[in-house]
């Protein structure tokens, strides 16, 4: 094999052992020294494999509570001097230097320390300094060194042992560096990302280890990949992999269900990003039925999501739809089965998991970063405008609406009575089209709009829309306000007897 080269020395220091074991036992049958520190080298003699202490090597013990252990000249010497230099030979020679071939490490778990809100003196132990130099140096030197940075290389690396022995090619340590740079400027990107929590550094760093490649990208002429754990956030009981264009709607839906988690059971159908049905009853199964209604067309092979575990009553009706994915925090096991009987339809179960709350959109020739719209206003948000105010069943819906109008792309308009979607109008250039688009789509389906509330994602420059949603039979209105022009339409809405309240708050989605 091509510049194949032997592994004669090995200096192993882990933070987890997990795996470790026959990596070591395969390189001592290889006869390959072994140096160690800490609680590896405590590991190591335990499986009765002979090992040498760092500190035989430096001549010092490990100080300031392990903090300094491997950060010395007679350690990065070893690995970092050139074998085919003879400068280099004759150094290591001369300051009684080892042969280091091999480096494995596992890196202090900074990111979980971080993740398990530990205090702030916990955290900054955990980062790691001679580990990430150890990396560094290994990887730099891959032309004669193997560099093993991390838990997840193990089963690699011991492939390779069994396979042709304690030695390596060229091409196999320029991947094992490849890695170990990905593993380094992962852990920088975080400890960095930790200290300006909160700040206003204008710096652009994200760094995402796992990753998956799709079956294509929006189309199929364009290639596409998930960085991301989905299995941290879903389990797939069923049905094909996921396209590029499903997680877009998966993430969509989880974003809207989030609104409605403490609600009576809901149920919420999406197409395209955005909600063509939901509607809140006292049965999932009812409210799946209500939210079919709100537009059977656009449900035809969209997005499922429920905030209730679906039981088989509402399976049996979910049946009868295509639809690519459905999404619930659990299924009965009958239920299960019955929507298993579609073998390529997808099924989630939504684990509890915290997302982020920061938003980046790539763009012209950089990245778009924002905080993720958190505000959901409640009743106590409403500032009536109007001589007439809402009902408490209105009140209830323009809560309702205003929720979906914050996950709906702009402009748009969303209807809404009693719990229940009626229609939007999504993405319009204007927002007297969108709600015409509503108010059309809505008597398509058979609804009556007497009584109906309706939510703007931002204000009215112009009275025409309450106007068109007073003729239609809308009794109240939310919207943010804002516009120089909101005097004419409260005055619209006081001269019809319409309730109008604002809220302060626009809630544009582009």
């Amino acid at each position: 094999m091509e510049n194949t080269k032997k592994i004669t020395g090995a200096l192993i220091s882990v933070y987890y052992k997990d795996g470790l074991e026959p990596i070591v036992r395969k390189l001592h049958e290889e006869n390959v020294s072994i140096y160690s520190t800490g609680g590896t080298q405590t590991f190591i003699e335990g499986l009765g494999i002979p090992v040498v202490p760092v500190e035989s090597m430096t001549s010092y013990p490990e100080i300031f509570g392990g903090r300094v252990k491997t950060l010395h000249p007679a350690i990065f010497g070893g690995i970092l001097h050139r074998r085919n230099l003879q400068a280099d030979l004759d150094q290591a020679k001369q300051f009684n230097i080892p042969v280091i071939d091999l480096v494995i490490v596992d890196l202090y778990p900074f990111e979980e320390t971080v993740a398990s809100d530990a205090d702030h003196q916990s955290i900054i132990e955990k980062i790691d300094i001679g580990g990430i130099s150890l990396i560094r140096a290994a990887a730099k030197n891959y032309n004669d060194v193997v560099i093993i940075p991390s838990v997840n290389q193990y089963a690699e690396f011991l492939d390779i042992l069994n396979a042709q022995g304690a030695s390596s090619t060229l091409e196999q340590r320029k991947q094992f560096a490849k890695k170990a740079f990905m593993v380094s400027s992962h852990y920088d990107t975080h400890i960095f990302n930790y200290f300006n929590d909160g700040e206003e550094t204008p710096v652009f760093k994200q760094s995402i280890l796992e990753s998956q490649s799709l079956r294509y990208g929006e189309n199929p002429h364009q290639k596409g990949w998930f960085h991301g754990d989905f299995s941290a956030m879903f389990d797939q009981l069923h049905g094909k992999e996921l396209s590029y264009n499903n997680l877009l709607d998966v993430d969509a839906a989880v974003q809207l269900m989030a609104e409605f988690e403490n609600n009576d059971p809901t149920f919420a159908i999406l197409k395209h990003n955005n909600a063509c049905g939901l509607a809140t009853r006292p049965t999932l199964a009812q409210a799946y039925a209500d939210a079919l209604a709100g537009d059977p067309t656009s449900a035809f092979g969209g997005i499922l999501i429920a905030n209730r575990p679906i039981d088989v009553a509402t399976a049996s009706l979910i049946n009868d739809l295509f639809c690519e994915v459905v999404i619930a925090p659990g299924f009965d096991a009958d239920a299960e089965e019955v929507l298993k009987s579609k073998k390529n339809r997808i099924l989630l179960v939504q684990k509890k998991v915290a997302l982020p709350t920061r938003q980046f959109r790539t763009l012209l020739n950089g990245v778009l970063e924002q905080d993720k719209d958190m505000l959901s206003e409640t009743a106590a948000n409403f500032e009536s405008k109007t001589i007439s105010v809402p009902t408490a069943q209105e009140v209830e819906d323009l809560i309702f609406a205003n929720k979906l109008v914050k996950h709906t792309k702009s402009n748009t308009i969303v209807l809404a009575k009693n719990g229940q979607l009626l229609a939007s109008g999504t993405g319009q250039t204007s927002r007297v089209d969108a709600l015409r688009h509503a108010i059309e789509k809505a008597k398509s389906f058979g609804f009556d709009l007497k009584g109906a509330v309706m939510a703007s994602d931002a204000f009215f420059p112009f009275p025409d829309c309450v106007e068109m949603a007073h003729h239609a039979g809308i009794t109240a209105v939310v919207q943010p306000g804002g516009s120089i022009k909101d005097e004419l339409s409260i005055d619209y809405c006081n001269a019809n007897g319409v309730a109008m309240v604002f809220t302060g708050n626009r809630h544009f989605k582009h």
